[in-house]
């Protein structure tokens, strides 16, 4: 499930974007709007249009006009009031995470989060430095392999579980106000999110599967035109 992307003339070049990322973005397509791409799909798709007309032709649920970020807030709200009764005044999309979230306990507190919502928020990482250090460590490693094969491999072994345990264990915030939230789990669990899980805003499909494209490859949305080429 490869797509390759290319550029043309007055269309932003893209097709620096590594193949693996972009099957990587499109799995979190199929997960966010419950759909599957067949290989057949994809040969047919040129243009990131063409994608996203993909998406909203194999969402099967009935369009409805409500917003879905809205909902996202409304449920991340009641989840939060599920497990520490909070007034509800106070839960704005303004809201900072970092006072509802205390460092001291907050990987307790988004995982009781997460099983009240039903689904992870992927909100919390290790501090960058953590994954510098560990990461120029297996790059370190790969190279000392090829001279001293015992301590490469000891080396990217201690760099491998660095990164796991740091993962397990970040307590950084990747967003900062509940609505920063609200907006990221509406696109990565979009009918999760939905209060009718039947229905789908069909007008918010392009622009969510536009933000996960963003978002993962670090892009501007505005460059992911309807011209942009698969190749």
């Amino acid at each position: 499930m490869k797509l390759n992307l290319k550029s043309t003339t007055n269309v932003i070049n893209l097709n620096n974007f590594d193949a693996e990322d972009i099957g990587d973005v499109l799995l979190k397509i199929e997960r966010s709007f419950d759909i599957n791409f067949a290989d057949t799909d994809l040969k047919g798709v040129k243009t990131f249009g063409a994608l996203c007309d993909l998406v909203v032709n194999k969402i099967k649920q009935h369009h409805a006009d409500s917003c879905t970020t809205q909902q996202a807030f409304y449920k991340l709200r009641n989840a939060i009031n599920a497990k520490n009764p909070v007034d509800r005044s106070e839960l704005k999309p303004q809201t900072k995470l970092c006072e509802l979230f205390p460092r001291d306990n907050r990987i307790e507190v988004v995982a009781d989060i997460e099983a009240e919502m039903g689904f992870h928020m992927n909100l919390l990482q290790p501090k960058q430095w953590i994954i510098w250090a560990f990461g120029s460590l297996l790059l370190a490693s790969i190279v000392l392999t090829y001279f001293f094969a015992i301590a490469g491999y000891i080396s990217g072994g201690i760099a491998i579980v660095g990164l796991i345990l740091a993962g397990k264990f970040g307590k950084e915030l990747k967003v900062k106000t509940l609505g920063d939230l609200s907006e990221k789990i509406a696109r990565e669990h979009h009918l999760k999110c939905r209060r009718d899980a039947s229905t789908v805003n069909r007008t918010e499909v392009n622009q969510k599967v536009k933000e996960l494209f963003a978002d993962y490859l670090h892009v501007e949305p505005s460059v992911l035109t309807k011209q942009a080429k698969f190749a």
